[in-house]
């Protein structure tokens, strides 16, 4: 995993190496100057943090969310050693995507188990992460997992060709699938890869092996309200802009929709303001 850093162009500031196999996804702590979460098929999540004197990269946690005994043990680096500070239990699989909420005090995970897992850091035991959650809605495999950018709800994709959204709605602070986007309510009928917000948070972008890009709403106000959850609805669907499975896609904070596929190809999109019902994407 590579560091980089764009105040003079791409240039590589540092390689973090410490997972023995393929990294599937890095999510910086939103709240936490720094710190970098990273996952891999060696089924461990990393934790990074940036050394205020040396503006480099060490590991400062390492979660091994599977092993043959079913353990999680969690890592903390001491100048050359590492040391065992926490034994979880975790995941059975590879783990494929992390992502903080904004607070930067949850961290999802989720992976070929099938199952999404919610980790609390508890700053008055030396930051360690006690897992507060294991959701397991999904039937097939977790793809991707992403905290809402403003308020504590996950969204999770899915091999089984769905968009589930969890939230905690009772003052037991429980976790539940309060909506499954599918087929049925105008969803990816394949693989849903990848998710991401605008930069209000009203809007979603996903993407799928189907080779469509969709756009959902939500009204945002309402939420923030303290009015409870309020329902993603479908507004568009891009097609025909990718010929291959759509594995990315991202939604810029000045509104550019970036989606990268299998056919070797970044499709950029911008989203329009005049109509708030149903936005007519702009193709570059």
């Amino acid at each position: 995993m590579k560091v980089m850093d764009k105040n003079l162009g791409l240039e590589e500031v540092q390689k973090l190496e410490g997972h023995t196999d393929r990294v599937w996804n890095v999510a910086w702590n939103p709240a936490a100057d720094g710190v970098i979460a990273s996952c891999s098929a060696d089924k461990t999540v990393r934790i990074w943090e940036q050394s205020s004197l040396t503006r480099s990269w060490t590991c400062k946690l390492g979660h091994r969310l599977g092993s043959f005994d079913g353990n999680t043990c969690v890592w903390e680096n001491f100048a050359t050693d590492s040391e065992s500070v926490s034994v979880l239990r975790g995941h059975e699989s590879e783990v494929k995507s992390v992502s903080w909420n904004a607070s930067g005090s949850l961290l999802a995970t989720c992976g070929r188990d099938k199952s999404v897992w919610i980790w609390e850091i508890q700053p008055e035991e030396d930051d360690e992460f006690d897992t507060i959650a294991v959701l397991t809605g999904h039937s097939e495999d977790v793809k991707m997992v992403l905290w809402h950018p403003t308020m504590d709800v996950l969204f999770s994709c899915s091999y089984d060709n769905t968009i589930k959204i969890w939230c905690s709605e009772d003052e037991d602070g429980d976790y539940n699938c309060v909506q499954t986007l599918s087929e049925l309510n105008n969803g990816h009928s394949s693989t849903v890869w990848s998710i991401s917000f605008n930069a209000a948070g009203d809007k979603m972008v996903t993407c799928s092996d189907d080779l469509a890009v969709k756009i959902w709403k939500t009204d945002i106000s309402r939420m923030q309200s303290g009015e409870g959850y309020v329902p993603w609805t479908h507004v568009c669907t891009l097609s025909g802009f990718h010929d291959r499975t759509i594995y990315s896609v991202h939604w810029s904070r000045d509104g550019v929709i970036a989606s990268g596929a299998g056919d070797d190809t970044i499709q950029l999109f911008v989203d329009s303001d005049s109509d708030s019902v149903c936005p007519c994407p702009f193709y570059l």
